[in-house]
Order: structure tokens, then C-alpha cells, then sequence
């Protein structure tokens, strides 16, 4: 294929994305989308609503708009020229997750980019928006349609990327053990707080909690803080996202942590629409955030260390900026493994 036309077509994949996550005229859109996809978008975002109730217009409005930012000429060309594509093409299993919108996309146009046949089992709950994707993409260049194929089972593949919890990781292990592989484990996201934040600050963690409802591996569930912290200050500065708990799964999920950390005299913290429980525990349920002081940057060293295998992204002044998690760039390659490297040294 020509990479310079797989951009081109991608790019316009990326520019419907943006001009509908910001709420795009229909005239605004390539003329090919207005033709033949516009009203299929619209009538698969809310098929994707019905079938998976996390997916909310917002939640997929808010996955549309970071990929429709990092799905530009730039960022295609400088991603792909990184890397020395494959004249041979092997048939790369990809078996996607469904915790968010668009999750598994990037693992897709990895596949087709670096020259690749993606074969994809797609997620029961995210089933409608992929490939209403790769179809617009094929449209504009139809040589892509060669280089993927969405599939009930891997019967025949040389690779695989799964994509998975800690038990299905087992599982995907001993199945694909015989092949490269990339298998995918149970991730989450930590902020470490020094006390100097800002409002503003804090509000945009608020954000990296809150989006997609806090389901996804870049969400932070754990908050490191200096000893001492008020955590009045925090609660103050994510009032604007107390709707959530209108959300019915979350507000469920709300309702039946309150009532077990209750009965189990367990002390909590809350506001209305998040609980707070004092742990070392990394992960937490949705609707619940844990945290635990330091005293120490040695003990935030250790405990980040300890805990390297299962963070995926560390907020805070340092490291990742606030309100960033849910918008990583085409280099920003899940558990830090370089899936373009991979995909192109099979």
C-alpha cells in the first residue's frame, strides 16, 4: 500500500472525529462522509449507547476528540516515518477490549500502518464505531480493505495482540504462547500530590478520574498525598463533576460500595458522587478512589516502584500534567510496549 495515501485516508477519519466530537455542522464534514456516513455515525453512536450504557454521547464524544487531535498529517507522518514498515505482511491478531470507546483503535491503525493484516475480534461492547471507522477509511483508499479483517475467531494468525484482565492474561498466554505476542494485563493510573496544586489543577484531575466514568487503564483510582493533606480542598475542586452520579451503572456502583463499606464499619470519605477509602490498595472499584500519605519522597519512589508493572500513567509535577491522562499521542504505546516496534520486527 501507499503509506501517503493510508494517511490521507486516515486523515479524513480524523477530521470527521474532531468536527463531531465540537459538534460539527453536517456541511462541514468531507463530502464523502456527508454522503454516505454522516447519518450511519449518528445512528451508531446511539446503537453503541443502547448495547453498552458506559457509552454515553459524552464518553464517545470525549474518545472522538483524541483521536480526531492526534489524527493529523504531522503526527501520521512523523509516527510512521519512526519506523522501517514491513514488505511481508503477517496476519496480526488483535483482540480488543471494550472498557471505553475506541479503545482497541490504536492497536488497529498500528497494524494497518506498519503494513501488517490486522485480524480483529472486536469487544461485544464496543462493536458499532470501529468499524464504521475503517469503513469511511476504506472509501477514501480502498487498498486498506486488504489489510484488515474483523473476525468471530483467530484461526489463523502468526501474532497477537490480546488485550485483557489479569485472568483472561492467562488464558491468551497459554492459547498464543507458541507466538509473538503483546498480552495486555490489568493497568491503572496514580497522581501524586505534593499540596502546592492549584484549583484549577485539581479540578483537571478531576478529569483524569472521571472520564469514561473512571473505567479505563489511563483513569487515576489512587491518589498519593504528603501527610496531612486536607482533602476538603480536593472535594472543593471537582464539584463539576457530581452529575456523573446521574449516570445509573455508576450511580448503582456508588450506591452498593457505600453500603458495603458501611456494614463493614470501614471508614470512608464522600461527597455525594465519589468515596474515598484511605489504602494502599492501587486498584478501586468505579465510583470509589483510594489514597494513602507519604512522608517522603523516598516512600512515593518505592511505592511507584513496587507498583511499576500495573500503573499506567503517573499525574502530578513531574510527571504527566493534570487533565492530560485520557489524550496520549501516537507514541504513547499502552504498558510502554512499542507496538510499532513489535509489528514491524515479526
Amino acid at each position: 500500500m501507499d503509506t501517503n495515501k493510508i494517511i490521507e485516508a486516515f486523515l479524513v477519519v480524523g477530521d470527521s472525529l474532531s468536527k463531531w466530537s465540537t459538534g460539527g455542522d453536517k456541511a462541514l464534514f468531507h463530502p464523502i462522509v456527508q454522503e454516505r456516513f454522516y447519518d450511519k455515525m449518528l445512528a451508531n453512536i446511539e446503537l453503541a449507547e443502547i448495547h453498552n450504557k458506559w457509552f454515553t454521547k459524552e464518553a464517545v464524544n470525549e474518545s472522538f476528540l483524541n483521536f480526531g487531535n492526534i489524527l493529523t498529517k504531522n503526527n501520521l507522518g512523523a509516527w510512521v516515518n519512526t519506523y522501517v514498515l514491513v514488505k511481508e505482511p503477517k496476519d496480526v491478531g488483535l483482540i480488543l477490549a471494550g472498557n471505553i470507546p475506541l479503545v482497541g483503535f490504536h492497536d488497529i491503525l498500528s497494524t494497518i500502518f506498519s503494513g501488517n493484516r490486522a485480524m480483529i475480534k472486536l469487544s461485544r461492547d464496543d462493536k458499532f464505531l470501529l468499524p464504521l471507522l475503517l469503513e469511511i477509511a476504506v472509501t477514501i483508499y480502498p487498498e486498506i480493505e486488504e489489510h484488515y479483517e474483523i473476525v468471530e475467531k483467530l484461526n489463523r494468525i502468526e501474532a497477537v495482540i490480546a488485550t485483557g484482565s489479569d485472568n483472561t492474561s492467562l488464558y491468551f498466554e497459554k492459547y498464543f504462547g507458541h507466538l509473538p505476542r503483546i498480552i495486555r494485563k490489568n493497568r491503572t493510573s496514580v497522581a501524586v500530590l505534593s499540596g502546592n496544586e492549584t484549583t484549577e489543577e485539581l479540578r483537571l484531575l478531576g478529569k483524569d478520574i472521571f472520564a469514561y466514568f473512571g473505567l479505563g487503564c489511563r483513569n487515576v483510582s489512587h491518589l498519593i498525598l504528603p501527610k496531612g493533606y486536607d482533602l476538603n480542598k480536593f472535594f472543593g475542586a471537582i464539584v463539576d463533576y457530581g452529575d456523573v452520579i446521574n449516570h445509573n451503572k455508576y450511580g448503582n456502583n456508588y450506591d452498593y460500595y457505600r453500603a458495603i463499606f458501611l456494614m463493614n464499619q470501614e471508614p470512608i470519605l464522600e461527597n455525594g458522587f465519589l468515596l474515598t477509602r484511605e489504602t494502599k490498595d492501587l486498584f478501586a472499584p468505579v465510583a470509589v478512589l483510594h489514597y494513602h500519605f507519604y512522608e517522603s519522597k523516598e516512600e512515593v519512589d518505592v511505592y511507584l516502584s513496587e507498583h511499576e508493572q500495573k500503573i499506567q500513567v503517573i499525574v502530578g509535577h513531574g510527571y504527566t500534567s493534570f487533565g492530560q491522562t485520557q489524550s496520549p499521542g501516537l507514541c504513547d504505546y499502552a504498558d510502554n510496549v512499542d507496538t510499532m516496534e513489535f509489528l514491524t520486527h515479526l
